[in-house]
């Protein structure tokens, strides 16, 4: 993930921008605890895995993604920080999830698992459809 970093930067201003983003994420989530870091690090993962237009950025310190237009789409609420007893992935008025007149918008996460990273990941998809 360093390395990609170091690629954007390569890139020019737009590019060192992306990479000033993607590195903030990055120590931020470095930060955390570990049981925090593990699933942090997941998520990053299946975000870029499923949404590589997404830019990370952090948001009030917690590690994020925004869209094109700057627009935080989600971000990643580590338990440790809040002292609550499981993260949250919790996704903001940019993302695409409606369904009716009420939906979810905050997923608790206390541990990765397949089924996890394959929700997490259709979650993704559908906040930038």
């Amino acid at each position: 993930m360093k390395e990609r970093a170091a690629e954007l930067r390569a890139e020019g201003k737009q590019g060192a921008k992306k990479a000033d983003g993607l590195q903030a994420v990055l120590d931020s989530i470095a930060k955390m605890a570990p049981g925090d870091r593990v699933i942090a690090e997941r998520v990053h993962v299946a975000v870029t895995e499923n949404a590589p237009m997404l830019s990370p950025k952090t948001w009030y310190g917690m590690p994020a993604y925004a869209n094109e237009d700057g627009k935080v789409v989600f971000c990643f609420k580590n338990a440790g920080k809040f002292n609550t007893r499981y993260s949250t992935l919790e996704f903001q008025d940019a993302a695409r999830l409606d369904q009716g007149e009420i939906w979810p918008v905050s997923y608790a996460l206390e541990k990765w698992s397949p089924v996890v990273e394959k929700r997490i990941a259709e979650l993704v998809r559908a906040a930038i459809s």
